[in-house]
């Protein structure tokens, strides 16, 4: 098994993941991804010489093997942890205190301003129902559904089951699986106190992992190959060879969007089903707009909520650069619809609502993807790991797991794969 060669098709998380697990084990991996940069669908974007991302991503204290993939090729110091706490100024604040689970939970909720006892009531209620069943639904629904099952005020929809709905899953309540949705409320409000935290990133994507991932592989005998598209797979005697590669691996990692494995896989008619399983996926788009204010915002805390309007977070982003924020609109909405200095206008008075005025605005920058997510919709197929064909596996966010299209649920495919390959090789000896 060591002298043999894997390929790893896409250089997104999932990828570099399934990459340094591999190459920590010493085996010779090469990476392949078709941009000119590593980071996939979480990047590095260059604006006016300042280094932003492609979009505003946080992670959580449950997302243990990213933390542990960060860890490995260190660069988890860029990252500032600091409890929960929705601050949507001025109506609503949650701050979940330094408690053993389940009373931080508890206490947050009964200290929390901005929520009626009633509202307050109904949350515990609903979390307490949910732990009973530990997250276990009896059939998916959507989350609305779900929420309405539960006596949920329309307070409490607005103001945390939508926001959180809408950061972890991406996708709007009427469509969202309430199974996707009360795996992600298992793993944080349900875990213990240090999986609730908040893990913003003091860095720009590409230096979070990208970049250490790069250079860890370099240390560690792999090959990073940008800007080479493998179009295609072809299955010979011994083992596959890629479109555009230069020799035949024994195994490969297809670890590109879910989007583009049908071009990919369409050489193998084994995987056939998988083609149709993801041909027929819908996606969600995120946009984040990027604002340069001609001094700091300076706000209470650096990621606040907002209400009213189409921007639904408002990050800090000094880190980056002096005066710099971002404000994220998740999902479809009738924002895509608006003209750009109509939608920036309707922001930039959202925040004066919850912070007063606001310095000159010296520079904005809208980014939308497209496809950022998958729709997370009720009883999604998704794809194994392990595909039909020996050697041939999947990773990514899409890959069949209880998780949404999420940094975490990429890092963890990517680590499944490599382990499954390492496993293989100690079997066959």
């Amino acid at each position: 098994m060591r002298g043999e060669a894997i390929a790893v098709i896409g250089g997104g998380w999932a990828g570099l993941a399934c990459a340094v697990e591999l190459a920590a084990r010493g085996r010779r991996v090469t990476l392949f991804e078709a941009a000119k940069q590593l980071g996939g669908r979480a990047r590095r974007v260059d604006w006016n010489d300042i280094a932003i991302d492609n979009g505003q991503h946080i992670l959580i204290g449950a997302y243990r093997q990213t933390l542990r993939l960060l860890a490995r090729v260190g660069s988890d110091g860029l990252l500032e942890r600091r409890p929960l706490e929705f601050n949507q100024p001025p109506r609503l604040r949650l701050a979940l205190p330094r408690l053993p689970a389940p009373l931080h939970v508890a206490l947050g909720l009964a200290r929390a301003r901005g929520l009626a006892w009633g509202d307050k009531l109904a949350a515990a209620r609903f979390i307490r129902a949910l732990k009973r069943q530990r997250y276990r639904l009896p059939a998916d629904t959507t989350v609305a559904g779900l929420l309405e099952r539960h006596d949920q005020t329309p307070a409490l929809v607005r103001r945390l089951w939508e926001p959180i709905c809408l950061a972890a899953l991406n996708t709007p309540l009427e469509q969202a699986s309430a199974q996707v949705f009360c795996n992600v409320l298992r793993d944080s409000l349900g875990g213990d106190r240090a999986a609730s935290d908040l893990l913003l990133p003091r860095a720009d994507l590409g230096r979070l992992l990208p970049d250490a991932a790069a250079a860890y592989l370099a240390s560690h005998g792999g090959e990073v190959r940008l800007g080479r598209r493998i179009e295609g797979i072809e299955r010979t005697s011994g083992g596959y060879r890629l479109s555009g590669a230069d020799r035949t691996f024994s195994h490969v990692v297809c670890a590109t969007s879910p989007a583009q494995l049908p071009e990919l896989l369409a050489g193998l008619p084994e995987l056939e089903p998988v083609r149709r399983m993801v041909a027929a996926y819908g996606y969600q788009p995120i946009e984040t707009l990027w604002l340069r204010f001609d001094q700091d915002l300076n706000l209470p805390l650096p990621m606040l909520g907002l209400d009213h309007g189409p921007g639904q977070w408002l990050f800090e982003r000094r880190d980056l650069a002096p005066g710099l924020a971002s404000v994220v609109i998740s999902a479809e909405g009738p924002h895509l619809e608006v003209a750009k200095p109509a939608l920036l206008a309707a922001v930039l008075e959202q925040m004066r609502q919850a912070l007063g005025p606001l310095p000159p605005l010296r520079d904005h920058l809208s980014i939308v993807e497209k496809r950022a997510t998958f729709a997370a919709v009720p009883d999604l197929p998704r794809p194994e790991m392990v595909t039909a064909l020996p050697g041939l596996y999947l990773a990514g966010d899409h890959v069949h797991s209880d998780y949404p299209a999420t940094l975490e649920g990429a890092v963890r495919s990517g680590v499944a794969c490599a382990r499954a390959i390492l496993a293989e090789a100690a079997t066959s000896r």
